[in-house]
């Protein structure tokens, strides 16, 4: 992996970042441990790729439900996904009363389930509009970020401590 050229690398680390469930908490240490990326770098490719959907999916994911939602496959897929925005909203009063502070603070955390995708379609079921929406998500993008970026530094700190060692 180290031979692809730099910008590819680049690209690649935005992309993971793009992927739900994985995002930037699996695109950082990925751009770090196997792109050799320094950490500022993972971290910007990260973030900018797992900010992408962020508008797309607050504005436009009903209509693409309800247009996707015609084939057994892809329904499948939506009502899981619906189910689990749905318990998330039903789970948090906060985040009902609190819409941008919940919404920044369920980003914020980066636990598996939490996140940016789960983060804006809880903005789509609660129709908090996207100007009100995408601000504390993207916030939160930033947080979680610097978050998983720490404890890459912190794991790649004892990993090289250890191997020193041996």
């Amino acid at each position: 992996m180290s031979t692809l050229p730099l910008f590819l690398k680049y690209i690649i680390t935005a992309i993971i970042g793009m992927i739900p469930i994985i995002e930037l908490r699996g695109a950082i240490p990925i751009g770090v441990f196997t792109f050799h990326l320094n950490y500022l770098e993972s971290f910007i490719c990260s973030f900018i790729g797992n900010i992408i959907p962020v508008y797309f999916i607050v504005k436009y994911i009903r209509p693409l439900f309800d247009f996707l939602g015609r084939w057994k496959i892809f329904k499948i897929i939506i009502d899981w996904a619906s189910e689990r925005a749905s318990k998330k909203i039903e789970e948090s009063e906060r985040l009902q009363n609190f819409a941008a502070l919940g919404l920044f603070l369920f980003v914020a955390i980066p636990l598996p389930g939490t996140g940016a995708w789960v983060g804006s379609l809880i903005a789509n079921f609660l129709e908090v509009p996207p100007k009100k929406a995408i601000p504390p998500i993207i916030a939160g993008v930033l947080v979680a970020g610097i978050i998983i970026l720490v404890l890459t530094a912190v794991t790649n700190g004892g990993i090289q401590y250890l191997l020193q060692k041996n």
